[in-house]
């Protein structure tokens, strides 16, 4: 079965065509990303507009890179939540669009579902159920995957999610959008240990994050050496910061795979392709003997392949899109959008 798959969430415009929501035999992705870094974040009105230009250019570019014509698919999916409202109209309303035009089925997609999902096209063998860390610009969650569209939250964010927090350092200290590399490179030789910063714990919620404390520290620190005239050692800050984030991500999905037993590990999302992330990721399942399963870089980002392959499993449950079908800024991973009202 190849679906047509189209993302639209943020500041990427993606389609792709995936077959049995395996295997990739396209992949297009527009980038927003430096006419955004103008202005230290995303503007969504811009993004709107930028997806409104790019989303013909670019599907067409998946079709014809997959060697298939629109009517030779044999459905079309988009994501229908959660991100920038005008952001998701734009490849809701294309896809769905589409979809009704050639006759075929519209598959609504939830995008962190697709982030997941970005792992069973770099491994054929992965198949639920499993544990997952998903941390990206928006969202810091841990997940049982029961099925491949049944979801348990286990813990979350109690604020900031760790790529929102990266995005916030990395305006303090002057690198730019997006933060998440930028600050990675940087720490790169830096000295974690030169800026002591809090790792911070929710009470009465073990498996829950908080990453507005750390971010507040890191701007605090940023604020006070200038103030004072003294020079801001950045990629110790920097490394000091990732070693944070992990500190606080990894012991917790550590310890919801000793409650719930269960030894098959995913990490998914754009802080996905942080190095101080995965290298603990990889000491922490050495240590336990589990399964750890790690997209590769170009999969840890925004894309389209993503949500075809998670479209595939939610076309066999029979959660399809009608004319109807409305998109939404937020959605939990738990809820199925196809009959999401409000």
């Amino acid at each position: 079965m190849n679906i047509l798959a189209i993302e639209s969430s943020c500041d990427e415009t993606a389609a792709a065509v995936i077959a049995d929501g395996r295997r990739i035999l396209s992949s297009v992705i527009d980038s927003q990303v430096q006419t955004h870094a103008l202005y230290g974040g995303v503007v969504p009105e811009i993004a709107s507009r930028g997806h409104m230009e790019a989303i013909v250019r670019v599907t067409d570019a998946a079709l014809q890179q997959a060697g298939l014509r629109a009517g030779e698919v044999d459905a079309v999916a988009a994501t229908c939540a959660p991100g920038l409202i005008g952001a998701l109209l734009v490849g809701a309303n294309f896809g769905k669009a589409l979809a009704f035009s050639l006759g075929k089925p519209f598959v609504p997609v939830h995008h962190i579902r697709g982030h997941i999902a970005a792992n069973y096209l770099a491994f054929p063998d992965l198949a639920p159920p499993f544990l997952t860390l998903v941390a990206s610009g928006g969202h810091s969650l841990l997940v049982l995957v029961q099925d491949y569209t049944e979801f348990q939250i286990l813990g979350g964010t109690r604020d900031d999610a760790a790529g929102e927090a990266f995005d916030k350092v990395a305006r303090v200290l002057g690198v730019g959008y997006p933060g998440g590399p930028k600050i990675d490179a940087m720490a790169r030789g830096g000295d974690p240990a030169k800026y002591p910063l809090p790792h911070a714990k929710v009470k009465d919620a073990p498996l829950d994050f908080s990453f507005s404390g750390l971010k507040t520290a890191v701007i605090n620190l940023a604020h006070n050496a200038s103030q004072k005239g003294q020079e801001l050692d950045k990629p110790a800050l920097a490394a000091a910061f990732c070693a944070a984030v992990v500190d606080t991500l990894v012991p917790r999905l550590e310890l919801a795979a000793e409650q719930t037993g269960v030894q098959n590990i995913v990490c998914a999302g754009g802080v996905a392709a942080n190095s101080w992330l995965r290298q603990a990721l990889h000491e922490m399942a050495a240590r336990h003997n589990w399964a750890l399963y790690l997209p590769p870089l170009a999969l840890c980002g925004d894309n389209a392949a993503m949500i075809g392959s998670q479209a595939y499993y939610e076309y066999l449950a029979g959660n399809l899109g009608s004319t109807l079908q409305n998109a939404f800024a937020t959605a939990g991973i738990d809820e199925n959008i196809c009959t999401k009202i409000s």
